[in-house]
């Protein structure tokens, strides 16, 4: 035991060296752990004395894993992905079993079952790396990261299926129909009765947990749950791994299934380092020595192998071919899942001792590649676009183009989440012309009979040209991609220099660039939800709603200055102008039947003396005034357009009623959610 203890000692100090450099490096957390295995291992420095051990220990990583998979999978969460996970997944795990299989079978003293099974190793990606990386670029929300979460979704759903067929297709269960029969009923009937006592009992056991209010008991609970599902199928003949993820699938279904996956996260991560760890300690770093060559040509191969294989999978859905490649390079790297499928076909005998160390070889190669690949993809997608320069896959699908070509001081709306939906909603009720382009062909399908939307990529100009940009007023874009909304962005002000251009995006830092490629307004998520935050705390201690304005307007106006010095390079001219610069804006007010101004001439309302307001023009009955006559009379449902600092528009909020009103009921509405 004490052996035992300092060797996990001993790999987890030498794992914070190596991922620290590997953090460095820009390489993934799990690269780091894979090297340090490297270093560790029997066939390096030897450092760890006990590999069987760790090799057991890492296992219960594998189970835990797959139990959170199965907690992650409800119902809900597939049926959101459903296509793109059904379709998708079974088309990559498809093409690329069937098209390893025959090319195995090509090759002497190979035949269908090794071709099948390494179909199923080169099939699985690792959900692990990809998706690490896709969220610290804040990807996992664009169209190429919510396809690649779809494929990999699936992926780990047939992971427990390939496990069972590796001592089938070893030929290691030779049964007769009698006994496969008997043996698939007995197994059946176990599992049935299991899950059968769970559904209607785990609810009840997990309230009774949950009512003593400790968290240890829950995560004995969980752990005795997850472990004992394992045991129990392995007992059967059946895989460690498929057990844990039938009990995830089981407490998926439990109202308290967010809190058991919360307590289980960070012992998951911890067994998964040392899984990762063992993986590196099987790599014979003399094999890889003396195949070099060998093993770096057939990483290159398999990289472009999987990639090619993956596309279809992508393109039949209906999306752009950039899209195509994103996904592909994204998951052209082998999964963590198949190392267990190699590590039971070593043992079954479907491959020898040196095809399983180029396979780690080339997995491991394959892994630390993946974050320059996923880097890459992009600039790819833009180059393998333009030379299929492919009109069904540049042009939007719908072939009348009447509507859109009569279109003139529209507004483009790129992107049909729920910021497009909002304003699509209040570009309706405005009667402001409008059109949307969205990438996701299922969101075009469902809403073509009720909005003006189209299909394609707004990084095509031709795309752009479709929804007469040259024409339009202003261009929203409000998708996630960073780099989609800088190359839109561009492409737009080259084809129209007086098109108004506001852009979404996640983070300030992006708000400078956007300006400097012609975005005339950018939305930082992240400084806009700062500025909500506020606003809500300030309103639940009853700050007066000016004086909250007029924060919320220095906060902006610093953030403008400091977005202006980012952007231009005379920094310190434009800096002292901005000192000097007021905060000015306009306004447009309704005027209600309950508004003192009603009746009232713009001469006798003394706005500009007692507000330090300007009226700088009239809407009434369509038609606008600028100026504005000082003798006319103001009506009910005149629109006044009003020029002066923030918080001079704020303080004259009593004489317009409405927007009163909506700004004490926006107020009353936090405090009964708060409430509530």
């Amino acid at each position: 035991m004490d052996g035992l203890l300092s060797d996990v000692i001993l790999l987890f100090l030498l794992s914070i060296v190596v991922t620290i450099i590997c953090n460095r490096l820009k390489l993934s957390v799990t690269v780091g752990f894979l090297l340090t295995g490297v270093f560790c291992g029997p066939y390096a420095l030897g450092v760890v004395s006990d590999v069987k051990a760790i090799e057991e220990i890492a296992d219960i990583g594998v189970a835990i894993l797959l139990f959170t998979i199965g907690m992650e999978l409800s119902g809900d969460a597939l049926n959101r992905l459903k296509r793109p996970v059904f379709l998708g997944g079974t088309l990559q795990i498809g093409l690329t079993i069937l098209a390893v299989t025959g090319c195995m079978m090509l090759l002497p003293e190979n035949n269908w079952q090794k071709g099948l099974f390494w179909g199923c190793l080169v099939a699985l990606s690792s959900s692990a790396i990809v998706l690490q990386i896709m969220q610290s670029k804040g990807q996992t929300s664009t169209p190429a990261g919510r396809l690649s979460l779809a494929i990999l979704v699936f992926q780990d759903i047939m992971v427990a299926p390939m496990l069972l067929c590796v001592p089938l297709l070893a030929g290691n269960l030779k049964l007769s129909w009698l006994e496969a029969l008997s043996s698939i009923g007995e197994v059946a009937g176990i599992l049935g009765a299991v899950l059968l006592i769970a559904h209607f009992g785990l609810n009840r056991l997990m309230e009774v947990v949950m009512r003593t209010r400790t968290r240890e008991i829950l995560l004995a609970t969980t752990v005795g749950l997850c472990m004992g599902m394992a045991l129990l199928t392995q007992k059967l003949g059946l895989s460690l791994s498929l057990g844990a993820f039938l009990a995830g699938l089981m407490l998926a279904r439990s109202q308290y299934s967010m809190s058991v996956i919360s307590g289980i996260l960070p012992y998951r991560d911890i067994f998964m380092s040392l899984f990762f760890i063992s993986v590196g300690m099987m790599l014979n770093l003399g094999y890889c020595a003396n195949h070099l060559g060998f093993i770096l040509l057939w990483t290159v191969i398999f990289i472009v192998f999987k990639s090619l294989l993956t596309l279809p999978s992508v393109v039949i859905q209906g999306y752009p071919i950039k899209v195509a490649v994103i996904v592909s390079l994204s998951l052209a790297q082998v999964g963590e899942f198949a190392f267990v499928l190699a590590k039971q076909g070593l043992e079954a005998k479907l491959f020898s001792a040196g095809a399983y160390q180029a396979f780690l070889a080339i997995s491991v190669l394959s892994m630390i590649a993946t974050p320059s690949l996923i880097a890459l993809a992009p600039r790819l997608g833009n180059l393998v676009q333009k030379l299929l320069r492919k009109s069904q896959e540049d042009e939007p699908a719908e072939s009348s183009t009447s509507q859109e070509q009569s279109l003139e001081d529209h507004l483009i709306i790129v992107g049909f989440g729920i910021s497009g939906k909002h304003l699509a909603s209040v570009a309706k009720q405005s009667s402001i012309p409008y059109v949307i382009l969205e990438m996701n062909p299922e969101t075009v399908e469902k809403n073509r009979k009720i909005e003006p939307i189209l299909h394609g990529d707004a990084q095509a100009p031709v795309v752009l040209e479709h929804l007469g940009v040259t024409k339009a007023r202003i261009m929203a874009i409000v998708i996630s991609d960073p780099a989609a909304v800088r190359a839109i962005t561009t492409e737009a002000r080259h084809m129209n220099p007086n098109l108004f251009i506001v852009a979404r995006t996640r983070f300030v830092t992006e708000i400078a660039p956007l300006r400097r490629l012609g975005a005339n307004a950018v939305i930082s998520e992240e400084f806009e939800s700062s500025i909500e935050v506020f606003n809500t705390v300030l309103s639940q201690y009853l700050v007066p709603r000016q004086d909250i304005d007029a924060f919320a307007s220095e906060i902006r106006q610093k953030n403008y200055r400091m977005i202006r010095r980012m952007s231009y390079s005379s920094s310190e001219k434009f800096d002292v102008i901005m000192k000097h610069l007021p905060d000015l804006s306009v306004q447009a007010m309704r005027i209600s039947s309950a508004s003192p101004l009603l009746g009232v001439s713009l001469a006798e309302s003394e706005l500009r003396a007692r507000y330090g307001v300007t009226v700088v023009g009239l809407l009434r009955q369509g038609t606008v005034s600028a100026p504005v006559d000082p003798k006319v009379v103001f009506a009910a449902d005149d629109i006044v357009y009003l020029f002066a600092k923030k918080n001079k528009l704020f303080a004259i909020s009593p004489l317009f009623p409405d927007a009163l009103q909506a700004s004490e009921q926006s107020a009353s509405d936090q405090k009964q959610e708060k409430q509530a």
